[in-house]
């Protein structure tokens, strides 16, 4: 099933692949995952925790120069609320006074698939080797 959907993707290597969200807490939430399939976190050999969390990090770090985040929210679900059976690592970007509060949120969506691809862009061109984060 892997790559029979379309997405924005902001970071692909041979370890993982990030890519919007399609259903954002915020828009320029990023999904990150391994390219080897793992259920959960738990499943992932510890070889790959770090590698992909370096991913994680990367993403992370480019949200403020992207996007005009103050940080980011990361969180990761094992099984229950995992609407996907592969581990991925959530990077949502926040600012202060966002109203995110606790676990529990609405979603939003991108206006456009143009809008969604100029996200996917921003942080693209932070996270392409020799940007300046």
């Amino acid at each position: 099933m892997a790559g029979t959907v379309s997405a924005h993707v902001v970071l692909s290597d041979d370890i993982a692949v990030a890519f919007l969200d399609a259903r954002p807490v915020f828009k320029g939430h990023v999904l990150v995952a391994p390219r080897a399939h793992y259920v959960t976190l738990a499943d992932l050999p510890a070889d790959l925790v770090g590698p992909l969390f370096l991913r994680v990090q990367r993403v992370s770090a480019a949200m403020p120069a992207a996007l005009g985040a103050q940080g980011s929210f990361v969180g990761e679900n094992n099984i229950v609320s995992q609407s996907v059976p592969h581990v991925h690592v959530h990077v949502v970007p926040r600012t202060k006074g966002d109203g995110l509060r606790g676990f529990f949120w609405p979603r939003t969506r991108y206006a456009a698939d143009d809008e969604a691809a100029d996200y996917a862009r921003r942080l693209r061109k932070v996270l392409e080797p020799g940007s300046s984060t």
